[in-house]
């Protein structure tokens, strides 16, 4: 499995139009800047986002919410 995710991965797994996926993407890429991380314009890493969206906690690798 590849570490990032591109739009289409990000439409699909969501259910959103292109354009919401990229505002996703920048969203998630912003809060990745703004703690130190360099990111890739158009994707997000896969572990970020499933973070985000799944609420996956990296530290004790625990599904908090599902």
């Amino acid at each position: 499995m590849k570490q990032f995710m591109n739009f289409v991965e990000v439409m699909e797994v969501l259910g959103v139009s292109e354009s919401m996926a990229y505002a996703i993407i920048r969203d998630l890429n912003e809060e990745l800047k703004k703690k130190g991380f360099l990111t890739v314009r158009g994707k997000i890493s896969r572990k970020y986002f499933e973070e985000k969206v799944y609420g996956y906690q990296t530290e004790r690798n625990e599904v908090t919410a599902v």
